[in-house]
């Protein structure tokens, strides 16, 4: 069965076809140099190690799981090696500070290839996928010092990183957490509590793991006002760096999941470990959200992973499977059936893939732009217009990929049929391994009353007009173009719905505050297929563009016309089912008593 090789041909086109990332990288500073043929070369090496070193051990990672004894994690074969290599190569260091031993590209490029690094075997990502968060969070609240003993060995890839949030009796709600923290006489904590679900908590990748966790000061007032973060290293750290004694820090288990069986998923027991305050006191939260910003853009890969994994998974099979007879007549004259891929239902299938993969790519694309902008902008102005828009995109990306991905996984199984069903083709790992996205850093519920209530109702609709001015203007700029008209007519007046759906959500609630959780994921799945009919409208005009001159690649055009086609005559009407949802209102939700259920 063919393994995974990287969409490189997409991803150069959505950087700088559809989204002109060469004009953005030299209106940055510190990026001018980095152009369309240093980010190919980079994709394509990367590809290289993805393809040929992740990829063959994502079915390992599966069948062999994670090892846990005494406290220790053994990695499946092949992980501690592939790692070696990765930081050999220098790849953890790309997109960090060079003042701290990274190389200063671009965020946005640290981004796409976590796409890649993901759909190669997500299981192996998220161990140097997580240190990423811990970086940023350091580097952002830490002190000097800190920022001096931890932020090297991160970058370059020698430690890990993690966040522990989670317990066993609160999982969202944090403000229930019970880890405490102790003034040491040193200016050190004491930190006591257990935290679950920890994600690459233990290993044996990298010699110290650098943990970020949230717990409460004897003196903290309840409630999410009294967390405070702590940096804990499994090993502590001396104030030149070099390694001290092991910490009061254990895995007391791992889980037994349902997928991505070669991440260690942690029970960790602090008792006593000794940690330093990241950040000011009782501000943990909101220095944790650092953190867990980076790790929801990188749960939303997770959503393009899964699909771009299926997809290639199940179009390879399609056009190799023979099965029955084209109704139209054989396509295949000179064998026993005709492949699946004649048939309208297997199109059906592998084309909802397409559009949701490539449509989702565009809005990851698309995020990554603000990312740099908020990096290395000086326009303040600018800076706080990416800002808005990154916190409004957050949200749909996280939520809205990992659901699509789910189903985009779930198809291509189907297209395997009973095939699909057994381990030997990775389908069926795929769909394991995909569920947990819509779980990861807020489940979709959550995702969704974040997005209506404090990014759209909280911001009095500015942030959603931000977006949807955009797609305004760029619906008036080519409303001419008769070759278009398909795209920028439905654009147009859905973009418009968009408003009118948010006003009678904003309405009904302040009426009753459960209208506007009520029509929560039914209104961000709306905006999730919304955005995507932007973005696809873009592309169309994109191709139409290049079909229009002369190009040696025109049927990789075409396909992207086609594809835009299929997805609004297909997939964009679920955005009707959505609105007639939401308009629905709460009672058909709140009516039945508890206890008649």
């Amino acid at each position: 069965m063919n393994e995974y090789k990287a969409p490189v041909r997409d991803l150069q086109f959505d950087l700088f076809e559809l989204f002109d990332y060469e004009t953005h990288y030299q209106s940055l500073a510190g990026y001018e140099e980095v152009n369309a043929e240093i980010v190919g070369t980079i994709l394509n090496e990367f590809d290289k190690f993805c393809s040929n070193i992740l990829s063959p051990l994502n079915a390992t990672g599966d069948e062999e799981g994670c090892v846990w004894k005494d406290g220790e994690v053994s990695t499946p074969d092949g992980f501690k090696e592939a790692y070696s290599q990765y930081v050999e190569a220098g790849w953890p260091a790309l997109a960090n500070d060079p003042s701290y031993g990274g190389q200063g590209l671009p965020e946005s490029l640290s981004i796409i290839l976590g796409e890649m690094r993901g759909t190669a075997n997500w299981s192996w990502g998220m161990y140097p996928g997580l240190s990423h968060g811990a970086v940023n969070t350091i580097k952002l609240h830490g002190t000097d010092s800190q920022k001096k003993r931890f932020l090297m060995p991160l970058i370059e890839g020698t430690w890990t990183g993690t966040m522990c949030l989670t317990e066993a009796h609160c999982g969202t709600d944090l403000g229930l957490l019970r880890t405490k923290a102790e003034l040491n006489a040193d200016g050190s904590y004491r930190i006591t509590g257990t935290k679950i679900f920890i994600s690459s908590g233990e290993h044996d990748l990298t010699e110290n793991i650098v943990h970020i966790v949230l717990a409460r000061l004897p003196d903290a007032p309840m409630g999410v006002k009294g967390i405070s973060l702590f940096i804990i290293p499994k090993f502590n750290v001396n104030e030149d760096g070099s390694m001290g004694e092991r910490n009061a820090v254990r895995c007391g288990s791992i889980e037994h999941k349902m997928g991505i069986h070669g991440n260690a998923t942690c029970v960790m027991n602090f008792d006593g470990a000794q940690g330093y305050l990241l950040g000011a006191p009782n501000q943990g939260l909101q220095a944790m959200f650092t953190f867990m910003n980076t790790a929801r853009i990188g749960t939303a890969l997770q959503g393009i992973a899964h699909m771009e994994l299926g997809y290639q998974k199940s179009l390879a099979y399609a056009k190799d499977r023979l099965q029955m007879r084209s109704v139209t007549g054989p396509k295949n004259p000179d064998g026993p059936a005709d492949p699946i891929i004649v048939h309208p239902d297997v199109r059906r299938m592998l084309l909802t893939q397409k559009a949701l993969s490539e449509g989702g790519r565009m809005m990851i694309v698309y995020t990554g732009k603000l990312v740099d902008v908020i990096e290395r902008a000086t326009d303040e102005s600018e800076v706080k217009l990416a800002e808005d828009m990154l916190s409004f995109m957050t949200p749909i990306a996280k939520a809205f990929l990992t659901e699509t991905g789910f189903e985009s996984a779930n198809l291509a199984l189907q297209c395997f049929g009973g095939h699909g069903y057994i381990k030997e083709w990775g389908v069926e790992q795929n769909v394991r391994d995909a569920r947990i996205g819509m779980l990861y850093e807020g489940t979709t519920g959550i995702q969704a009353l974040d997005f209506i209530g404090r990014k759209v109702l909280g911001s009095g609709g500015v942030l959603l007009q931000n977006f949807t001015r955009e797609v305004h203007q760029f619906c008036k700029e080519h409303a001419g173009v008769a070759a278009l008209e398909e795209f920028i007519e439905p654009l147009q007046s859905l973009n418009k719905k968009w408003g009118e759906v948010t006003l009678h959500i904003g309405t009904k609630a302040m009426e009753n505050a459960d209208e506007a959780g009520a029509a929560s994921v039914d209104y961000l799945m709306f905006s999730g297929y919304t955005c995507l009919a932007y973005f696809w409208a873009k592309a169309a005009l994109t191709a139409h563009m290049a079909l229009s001159s002369e190009t040696t690649e025109s049927e990789f055009y075409k396909a992207k016309l086609v594809t835009a086609r299929f997805y609004y005559q297909r997939i964009l009407p679920r955005t009707r089912t959505c609105e007639a949802a939401i308009l629905s209102g709460a009672d058909n939700l709140m009516a039945l008593p508890v206890d008649a259920f």
